[in-house]
């Protein structure tokens, strides 16, 4: 009998991975976020699978739900949304079954702020720009967030910041984030990403909350901010420079290149 820690992916069905469809087809039980996991993931289920909603179970309902399954022998896959290295309460969930003498494993998903990411087709780090991304999220009811890691203070270093539930929480980001972006910086704020219900807001520090509506991007709405989201600066890398020589490609030196030719200057030249 094993668990499954499987990421789910960003909302879109097609976006598990191949290792996590081929599991959710095999295994006997599936432990899903229903608040968070589109019932249409659930089609790469067995048909015979007992599926189990956790939106409603604290967790001591879902590890009776583990134990059960270690007394049938059974396994399980533990859908999680988006990555479940990422804000997925996971670790809990591990202890206990390292109590319990239940062997896990866990699968990568596609994680959110990427899949937003895509829906405005940006890069998050660029050179000279940005190498540097930062997740995180502001304080909720559920867990906390260490003052070393407001987003005032994570703001000094000016990185690419990808912002986790920020919808509730827009105008105190903003104004965090103004202690040290530019107001030209710019936003964009993604409703969940790859759901046939997407919806994106570009912008800058400047407008964001004068073009937003008070309550329309709560929930799962993910916020990235930084100068690397400006299509407008087009510093490239050298990685890909036809004078770039590295460990799988070698540039070959021009022969007929003129060779240097040495010119004597003398003081009454100077």
């Amino acid at each position: 009998m094993k668990v499954y820690f499987v990421g789910a992916g960003p909302g879109a069905p097609d976006l598990i991975t191949l290792r996590g469809a081929k599991l959710l087809g095999s295994v006997q039980m599936v432990l899903y976020a229903g608040s968070l996991v589109p019932t249409e993931m659930l089609q790469h289920c067995r048909p015979d699978a007992e599926l189990i909603d956790t939106a409603q179970l604290d967790l001591e309902q879902q590890q009776a739900c583990y134990e059960r399954a270690k007394a049938q022998d059974l396994d399980v896959v533990r859908l999680h949304s988006g990555d479940p290295a990422i804000y997925g309460a996971t670790a809990e969930q591990m202890r206990r079954l390292e109590a319990l003498d239940i062997a896990y494993e866990v699968v990568p998903g596609v994680s959110s702020f990427t899949a937003a990411a895509s829906a405005v087709t940006a890069e998050l780090t660029k050179p000279e720009v940005s190498q540097t991304v930062i997740l995180t999220r502001v304080s909720g009811r559920a867990s906390a967030v260490p003052e070393l890691e407001s987003i005032a203070r994570l703001a000094e270093h000016r990185a690419t910041m990808c912002i986790f539930l920020s919808g509730p929480h827009l105008k105190k980001i903003v104004t965090d984030l103004r202690l040290h972006y530019p107001d030209t910086t710019p936003v964009t704020l993604v409703y969940r990403a790859t759901w046939p219900d997407q919806r994106v807001y570009q912008g800058t520090l400047a407008t964001v909350l004068e073009e937003t509506k008070r309550g329309a991007w709560n929930l799962t709405t993910m916020m990235l901010v930084g100068a690397a989201l400006d299509k407008g600066r087009q510093v490239e890398s050298s990685l890909y420079s036809k004078d770039f020589t590295h460990l799988f490609r070698v540039v070959k030196k021009n022969k007929d290149a003129a060779e240097p030719v040495e010119i004597s200057i003398t003081g009454d030249e100077v």
